[in-house]
């Protein structure tokens, strides 16, 4: 129920003013001019009413008090009304404060406030919450109290209802039926709907943006997994490879240390016995000159055998050279097989210079290029490798040419055996002693010779051990650079199993092999990329999940509209056969008989769009709406159609099928507005007759000049305008007065 209406600074009700509703029906009169309908105009405003048309204005400033000579303008315009809440018709409002855990456990009474200030801005306050206008509609909404405001009929008014045409009389039906909260729900769903759809396509736009961003971090990631796999198996194979040669350098240590041990104690031996043989024949005094040339002779033969021995060192020595050249040169040949250490030939280089010499204006920079060609033509990136082939074949022919010098030692030293022994033979007459002592020099000569040789090679073996382990050593340095720490700890590794020795140069290959591998695959860590892949598909697998989301609540949205449509136009069609009933009673009523029905039509609604020129163009499509038909035919009359009906009997008509709403669904409170001046003294009786019936529905609040009307009100305001434009208010309470008079 309405409780009261304060109105400031609000067209001509420049002061505050007041009006009290105590019954179920409250009369407004006062002369033409005086601002009775401005009391109307009011109820829309605070209501929500956006049209200052409707409002006999033009802009907002239009319903602020524009000043007197009395009194000064206002800046602003503030209309309130309190609404008893004791049916719990705001639901809304209950189920807030039930949340917000009201101490007295809801609100007894809504107040609704609206202010408009002169820059034409608006402000709307709940129970004194700052509110938009969406919750004050949706709030009205559910006590039946419309947006269009048919419970707010003026005098012009009445016979828009007849007017209109069939769409917007259905959508004037909806309000008074009180489905706008379906409307406006259904509004709701629908741009929550499209918004879900704009957020799946944004969603499904990102999914793409990303995947082939996704599809390149795999196959990085894939290639890292790859490079992992094959560090890790390059690892293991490295520490095996660096733990087996260990073993093999400490084997080899140890194997010429024990060769070297008796043949360096037998050296020992045979100098002492070369000692005591020369003292034997020093001592002898049978010297002669064959002795003296058969030593001299024996000097000789160990000097060529000193020098041949000398000789083989160096053989040694370069094959040593030769053998570590030789990996060198397999190791630079591996490196340039790698992509990246590929040389663009010379015919390229050479081709580019005559290409670039067509270009006359460059003339100097091709002269620069083909000097530089001619200066490095036989200096290219195989550089290195062909000195080290060259010097491999210097070594090579050093090897051949000593190899053919030992060979005429041994031929010379052979000459002098010969004739050693011819010297020898010759001596047989000598002592016994002397036999022996010459014997034991040449035996011992043989064996020092043939012992010296057996160190040498062991000592070229050291030489070869230790360019092994200068290798195996920068093996390890390249290793903990390639690996770092996986590498480390190799020494307790298992060795390669038994015949490891046999493959040593086959394994070393294998391991070039695989660190060239695993260069060419990128040996960088890939953490930062794996790190990226694995967010980038957590970010996927969110969006994919948000999407998922997305849909079904797409899908729900659109179940809930069908669901609000279906509803709709059921209750639409059910209220629309009650307000018949009711409309056909009221029409009877007015017009004493006749025929009156609202009728559900098909309408068929042009399509309009934009072509490609931004011109509007119709689609042959057409959309299918519903609209209603109003049919009436007047007792005694061959008058049907509203076309055919007279000014008064379209007031009638209007008047019973407002009435006929108001009563299959009753708002609150209706304000008719002059809605009676056009009905004579007989019509008015029935028009009084109806408002009683209404009013036990509905609060009324009657703003008339007919008496009859006035008399079915307990409370009458007036309204009067003095010579300063104001409108101020008279009350007569008939209750109290009869009370009073009693």
């Amino acid at each position: 129920m309405l409780k009261s209406l304060e109105v400031t600074g609000f067209k001509s009700f420049a002061k505050k003013t007041e009006l009290f509703f105590k019954s179920n029906v409250t009369a407004i009169v006062g002369p033409n001019g005086s601002g009775k309908s401005n009391v109307a105009e009011a109820f829309r405003f605070v209501l929500g009413e956006q049209s200052i048309k409707s409002m006999r204005g033009k802009r907002g400033e239009d319903l602020i008090w524009n000043g007197s000579s009395e009194i000064g303008r206002a800046n602003r315009a503030k209309v309130k009304i309190v609404l008893e809440n004791n049916k719990k018709l705001f639901s809304t409002l209950e189920r807030d404060s039930a949340r917000g855990g009201s101490a007295s456990g809801g609100f007894e009474e809504v107040v609704i406030e609206r202010v408009v200030n002169r820059d034409g801005n608006n402000e709307y306050y709940l129970n004194g919450s700052s509110v938009r206008l969406k919750d004050i509609i949706a709030l009205l909404a559910e006590a039946h109290i419309g947006a269009l405001g048919q419970h707010i009929i003026s005098q012009g008014e009445a016979d828009r209802i007849l007017s209109a045409n069939m769409r917007e009389r259905k959508e004037i039906m909806e309000d008074a039926l009180g489905l706008k909260i379906y409307q406006y729900k259904r509004e709701e769903s629908e741009r929550k709907l499209q918004k879900t759809e704009e957020n799946i396509k944004q969603v499904e736009s990102l999914r793409r943006e990303i995947a082939p961003h996704i599809r390149f971090l795999k196959k990085q990631v894939e290639k890292i997994e790859k490079t992992e796999e094959l560090r890790v198996e390059l690892a293991k194979f490295y520490r095996q490879y660096l733990k087996q040669e260990k073993n093999y350098l400490e084997n080899q240590k140890s194997q010429i240390k024990s060769e070297k041990e008796p043949i360096s104690q037998k050296l020992e031996n045979l100098e002492k016995q070369m000692n005591e043989a020369k003292d034997i024949l020093e001592a002898s005094s049978k010297k002669d000159k064959k002795s003296e040339e058969l030593i001299e002779i024996e000097n000789k033969i160990e000097k060529e055998r000193f020098e041949k021995d000398e000789f083989y060192l160096k053989i040694g020595r370069i094959e040593g050279e030769i053998s570590a050249g030789k990996r060198n040169i397999e190791k630079l040949e591996a490196e340039q097989n790698k992509e990246g250490s590929k040389t663009i030939s010379l015919y390229e280089v050479e081709e580019l210079e005559r290409e670039i010499s067509a270009f006359s204006e460059i003339s100097r920079i091709i002269e620069k290029i083909r000097e530089f060609i001619q200066r490095h033509k036989n200096n290219f990136n195989n550089k290195n490798l062909e000195e080290l082939r060259f010097y491999q074949e210097k070594l090579g022919k050093q090897k051949q040419e000593m190899e053919i010098k030992i060979q005429e030692m041994e031929n010379e030293l052979k000459d002098l055996e010969n004739k050693y022994n011819f010297i020898k033979n010759s001596i047989e007459e000598d002592k016994d002693s002397e036999r022996v002592a010459e014997k034991n020099i040449f035996r011992i000569s043989s064996e020092q010779s043939e012992s010296r040789n057996k160190l040498e090679l062991l000592k070229e073996r050291e030489h070869r051990l230790e360019i092994e382990e200068t290798d195996w050593k920068r093996e390890i340095e390249e290793g903990e650079v390639l690996l770092g720490s996986a590498i480390v700890g190799f020494e307790n590794e298992l060795a390669f199993a038994e015949g490891f020795n046999e493959a040593r140069e086959e394994n070393r290959r294998e391991l070039e092999k695989m660190k060239i591998r695993l260069e060419e695959l990128g040996g960088a860590d890939g953490t930062e990329v794996t790190k990226e892949y694995k967010e980038t598909l957590e970010r996927d697998e969110y969006l994919k999940k948000e999407l998922e989301d997305l849909k079904k609540s797409a899908d729900s949205l659109k179940e809930l509209i069908k669901e609000l449509l279906e509803k709709l136009n059921t209750e639409f069609k059910q209220g629309i056969e009650k307000i018949n009933n009711t409309f056909q009673e009221f029409f009877g009523l007015m017009f004493d008989g006749g025929h009156a029905e609202l009728k559900i039509e098909k309408l068929k609604i042009k399509n309009l769009a934009e072509n490609e020129f931004g011109e509007i163009i119709i689609e042959k499509e057409q959309k299918t709406e519903i609209g209603i038909d109003i049919d009436v035919s007047l007792p005694r009359k061959r008058i049907k159609g509203l076309d055919m009906l007279s000014g008064g009997e379209r007031a009638l008509t209007s008047i019973a099928l407002i009435f006929a709403i108001s009563r299959v669904n009753p708002p609150p409170f209706i304000i008719l507005d002059e809605t009676d001046a056009a009905l004579d003294e007989a019509n008015s009786k029935k028009y009084g007759n109806m408002i009683e019936s209404l009013s036990k529905v509905s609060q009324l609040i009657l703003i008339t000049h007919n008496r009859e009307t006035m008399s079915r009100a307990s409370v009458i305001y007036g309204v009067t305008m003095g010579r300063d434009s104001i409108s101020s208010l008279l009350s007569i309470d008939f209750e109290e007065a009869v009370s009073v008079a009693k």
